[in-house]
């Protein structure tokens, strides 16, 4: 395990459009995220609410407006999203409406998250660099584009790492909510195994796990001005 617990760094609901998922949030929680941007890498952008605590909450979807062709000129196909945005199964689930689908935890410094995949490539995956206007920061993931996983177990349940380049952290910049993430849940059908990844990873006191008889997902519970709201 990590000598360095994590944090979490922030939830994600994936949608069809951004107005679909922002849309969804707003009615859950009341109140609507902004701002964000757009991933030209990943062909993907995003909206973000501010949660008490140094946290966010991201809304992502697929950007129609991306170039799918950005390295044609170098002859390469453009990557997968990550997220597993480009996943059949994803976007049929999304034809139903948007939902808490990942967690991302952050790891911090003096732990460096590069160095740390390429000791244990088999547990964490690799780590891309990204960028938006003043920010920078590595995000683990797999070469596929889908959901991390051990020992093929993952399924969203288990967190994307994250480590920001940047001192400044997007949730600074966020205007106040008001809201606060009371409790994050996974439920999966193997928590045996998303535990012990978890505890190896650092990160099992952010999440309640649940063994299941259906499908894996996420539940957060917030407490925000309007009383206790869920997503999921």
């Amino acid at each position: 395990m990590t000598a360095h617990p994590l944090r979490l760094d922030h939830l994600v609901v994936s949608a069809r459009t951004l107005d679909e998922g922002a849309q969804y949030v707003a009615d859950m929680l009341g109140a609507e995220p902004a701002g964000g941007g757009a991933h030209p890498s990943m062909r993907t952008h995003n909206r973000l609410l501010n949660l008490w605590g140094g946290a966010y909450l991201e809304v992502i979807a697929i950007d129609p407006h991306a170039d799918a062709t950005h390295d044609a000129s170098q002859g390469a196909a453009p990557r997968p999203r990550l997220f597993a945005l480009d996943d059949a199964a994803t976007r049929a689930r999304l034809e139903n409406g948007p939902y808490l689908s990942h967690w991302v935890v952050r790891v911090d410094r003096p732990k460096h998250l590069p160095t740390w995949q390429a000791q244990y490539p088999q547990r964490i995956p690799p780590i891309v660099p990204l960028t938006r206007g003043d920010f920078a920061w590595g995000l683990s993931v797999p070469d596929d584009g889908a959901f991390p996983a051990w020992q093929g177990v993952g399924d969203g349940v288990l967190p994307s790492l994250i480590q920001w380049d940047t001192a400044r952290h997007p949730s600074t910049l966020l205007p106040d909510s008001g809201i606060a993430l009371k409790a994050l849940k996974g439920l999966h059908p193997q928590a045996s195994t998303v535990a012990a990844q978890l505890q190896w990873l650092g990160a099992a006191h952010l999440i309640e796990l649940q063994t299941t008889n259906g499908p894996a997902a996420l539940v957060a519970e917030f407490e925000t001005p309007g009383g206790l709201r869920t997503l999921k």
